[in-house]
C-alpha cells in the first residue's frame, strides 16, 4: 500500500537530482581551460570526474531503476508512457555523451577545449520539458491510427519451439 508513494518519491527525488547534473556539469566542463595551471587544471577535473561518477550516474540509475518498478506496480502501458520512455532514452543518451566529454577533458590533461556547453544545456531542458509534460497531460492516443495488422490476433504461432509458461 506505502510501496508506490515510496517508490514515486524515489523516482521524482532523482529525476530531479539527475536533470540537475545534467544541467550543472557542462557547466562545469566549460570551466577547463587550455590555459590553467595544473593545480586549477586538477580542481576541475577532480570536481567533473567526481560528479559525473558519483552524484550524476547514481541518480540516473536510481531514476530509471525507481521508474521501471513504477511503471511495472501501477501497469501504466499506454501510449503517453512509451513515448516518455523514448524521451528518457534520449536523456540517457545524453548522459552518455556528457560522460565521454569527462573522460574526454580527462584523457587530453589540459591541452583540449571543451565543447560549448550551451546545446547540451538546451538538449536537456528539451527532454526533460517533454518528458514533464508528457507526465502532466497524459495525452490520450485517440487520434493515433494503429494498423490493422497490430491492433488484430494473426492467429499464427511464435517462432519459438517452447513457450514459456
Amino acid at each position: 500500500m506505502f510501496a508506490i508513494p515510496l517508490v514515486k518519491g524515489l523516482h521524482i527525488a532523482a529525476i530531479l537530482f539527475w536533470a540537475a547534473g545534467l544541467i550543472a556539469l557542462p557547466l562545469l566542463l566549460s570551466q577547463h581551460r587550455p590555459g590553467h595551471d595544473q593545480s586549477g587544471y586538477q580542481r576541475v577535473r577532480r570536481f567533473t570526474h567526481y560528479g559525473y561518477t558519483h552524484l550524476l550516474t547514481p541518480a540516473a540509475v536510481v531514476a530509471v531503476a525507481a521508474g521501471t518498478v513504477l511503471l511495472f506496480l501501477r501497469g501504466v502501458f499506454v501510449p503517453w508512457m512509451f513515448a516518455k520512455l523514448v524521451l528518457v532514452g534520449g536523456l540517457v543518451a545524453l548522459h552518455a555523451w556528457i560522460g565521454t566529454q569527462v573522460v574526454r577533458m580527462g584523457e587530453h590533461a589540459n591541452r583540449r577545449q571543451p565543447s560549448p556547453s550551451w546545446p547540451l544545456i538546451a538538449i536537456a531542458i528539451t527532454l526533460l520539458a517533454a518528458v514533464f509534460i508528457l507526465v502532466l497531460a497524459k495525452p490520450a492516443a485517440d487520434g493515433i491510427e494503429i494498423p490493422d495488422w497490430l491492433a488484430t490476433p494473426r492467429g499464427r504461432q511464435l517462432p519459438v519451439e517452447d513457450v514459456p509458461i
